[in-house]
């Protein structure tokens, strides 16, 4: 990669991300040395972009906050492989935020002008993924996780186990696993501050559970 396609890469990095990084992590992202990274962040600040050195736990190089970033402008190849991709997520039932997904594949679509748009539909008919799908999961699971997750709120679930043997669970989402035929939810059970996996598709019923501080409560 050239300097100044790099330093394009790297001012489009930063534009992605408000929160710090660290100098060594942009040297492996750009696969450059941390001296070059310095020599690179230097001279985005000599064209006028706000890049600043933040200190503390999350800390690294950010833009400034007060910095408004312009509408983002995407290719109709750009676009194409987003929403190729994002469709495939969908379609594989990988994902349990169906709903966010779409709606942000939609802005994207959007961001398009008339002849992109058209360029983009074509693009999109050569273009296929296949794969075994996953178990399914209804829509009103699917969205009660996607609210826990991104609201980092605790979760009552109805659960089955592989030997059909139902129970009411209490968990904190930590991450979530998908593979090419299942989904799986690495959670705190809260019921016994023990960690362990939840299937998506073992998942029958899903609450969001409203915390007073830092307890869960029904």
């Amino acid at each position: 990669m050239q300097r100044t396609e790099r330093l394009f890469a790297l001012a489009e990095y930063l534009r992605g991300r408000r929160t710090g990084v660290t100098a060594e992590a942009l040297a492996e992202r750009f696969e450059v040395t941390v001296r070059t990274i310095y020599r690179d962040l230097d001279a985005l600040r000599a064209a006028a972009m706000p890049v600043a050195a933040e200190r503390g736990r999350g800390g690294g190089y950010a833009l400034d906050r007060s910095y408004s970033l312009p509408p983002v402008n995407f290719t109709a190849r750009e676009a194409a492989l987003l929403i190729a991709l994002g469709r495939f997520a969908i379609d594989m039932r990988l994902m349990p935020f169906n709903d966010t997904l779409e709606c942000a594949l939609d802005k994207v679509r959007a961001a398009l002008s008339t002849s992109a748009q058209r360029d983009l539909l074509l693009r999109l008919e050569e273009l296929a993924f296949f794969g075994v799908p996953a178990l399914p999961c209804t829509r009103s699971v699917r969205s009660a996780i996607e609210r826990a997750w991104f609201e980092q709120q605790p979760l009552a679930i109805t659960y089955v186990d592989g030997n059909s043997v139902e129970s009411q669970r209490r968990i904190r989402i930590r991450g979530v696993h998908m593979d090419r035929h299942e989904t799986r939810l690495d959670a705190l059970d809260l019921e016994i501050n023990e960690r362990r996996p939840f299937r998506l598709d073992r998942i029958t019923r899903a609450e969001v559970l409203e915390t007073v501080g830092t307890r869960p409560e029904l």
